[in-house]
């Protein structure tokens, strides 16, 4: 079916339409063959196949290898307030059946493309809202969208008393837009529960702890002791006023120090944590880098298996998505097979639900998330 609207036509490769056909919203510069009609940077383009079948309709990002970000493959929608508004309490409506209620408060909301927003990211923390835009035609509606999403949410008892914009990603910079200001990330958070179930007794180190999110939660937990570890000062200075703020000072340390130098000099005292969480940033952004990032992820868990006694436990995660499952759990098994242990697997769980993984569309699928016991 053609598109009846006037639209600018964006003709596009075989190769983009399959991928299209099987659900992936982008496509790239390259695969553009010819353009009918005058677009304008972040406006709307219909995208349509060598022979003319509407693929799609999206926006157009001219500084950007992601030429056009589908945002719907139906040609009867009008791209009115009424069809963002729509979106939106869709969006929520997900949220209310897959979350229980007491987690709304804390969740998030919008998930970019596997919630059809391309480009843009709006968690809830209570009556709070943290966004990020990342591509320019989000850019464009947010002055439409997120009044509407405060509105939906307080029309169901969730009064929202503003919004904080942490436009400070360089990936703006590849649409053409201006960084500006992070917080406390949602897509751990079952996670981080799981840790404090398993965390009571224990004494724990906490690497790359960020903010302190899983020291927090396995001090709450009932752990022992909790040494929370970070390279940058700024960081542990959060976590520690997060452990203050929450009553755990008493239970936890916070260090600056690297990692990396870290896990190998205590390998040289004795043994003292019985439970090791490994939750670093995202060693590779890019396909071209998955080696050296696999080779880091090897290097911290084979350091994390032989600081850990026989009957101690592991959480290890890795948030890239080029970091794939496959890979990531071959590294595991190098990494035990050259500390010389056998894991034994307590749980396997990826992001939470309210950052759903819209299959086709790989980039969604990010996070791994593993517990073991070492045997």
């Amino acid at each position: 079916m053609k598109a009846e609207r006037n639209h600018p036509k964006y003709t596009v490769t075989p190769k983009a339409e399959a991928a299209i056909l099987r659900g992936h919203p982008w496509v790239y510069d390259a695969e553009v063959l010819q353009t009918e009609g005058e677009a304008e940077n972040g406006g709307l383009v219909d995208v349509v196949s060598k022979k003319g079948r509407y693929l799609g309709t999206g926006f157009l990002s001219e500084r950007s290898r992601i030429r056009v970000r589908l945002i719907s493959r139906n040609a009867n929608d009008q791209f009115d307030a009424a069809f963002w508004r729509r979106k939106l309490q869709w969006a929520w409506e997900y949220r209310k059946s897959v979350m229980p209620p007491e987690d709304l408060d804390a969740c998030r909301v919008i998930f970019g493309e596997a919630d059809a927003f391309p480009g843009l990211t709006v968690d809830k923390f209570h009556d709070l809202l943290s966004v990020q835009v990342l591509s320019v035609g989000m850019e464009r509606i947010q002055d439409l969208l997120l009044p509407a999403l405060a509105e939906i949410l307080r029309a169901d008892g969730f009064p929202i008393r503003g919004v904080f914009l942490r436009n400070d990603a360089a990936l703006r910079e590849k649409e053409g837009l201006a960084q500006g200001k992070g917080w406390y990330p949602l897509d751990q958070k079952y996670n981080r529960r799981a840790v404090g179930q398993l965390a009571r007794g224990k004494t724990v180190l906490d690497c790359f702890t960020h903010t302190g999110s899983f020291a927090l939660n396995a001090a709450a937990g009932g752990a022992k002791h909790v040494t929370a570890v970070d390279v940058s000062a700024s960081a542990v200075e959060m976590a520690r006023a997060n452990a203050e703020r929450n009553g755990l000072s008493g239970v936890v340390d916070c260090v600056a120090a690297n990692v990396f130098d870290l896990l190998p000099a205590l390998e040289k005292e004795p043994k003292r944590y019985d439970f090791i969480i490994l939750d670093p940033p995202a060693f590779t952004k890019s396909r071209k880098t998955v080696a050296n990032a696999i080779s880091g992820y090897k290097e911290i868990n084979y350091r994390a298996m032989r600081l850990l006694p026989r009957g101690g436990y592991l959480a290890t995660c890795s948030c890239s998505h080029f970091a794939t499952e496959e890979k990531f759990v071959a590294m595991l098994h190098s990494a035990a097979k050259d500390a010389g242990v056998q894991l034994r697997q307590i749980e396997a769980r990826q992001q939470s639900c309210d950052h759903p993984i819209l299959w086709g569309v790989d980039e969604t699928n990010y996070l791994k998330f593993y517990l073991f016991q070492v045997v």
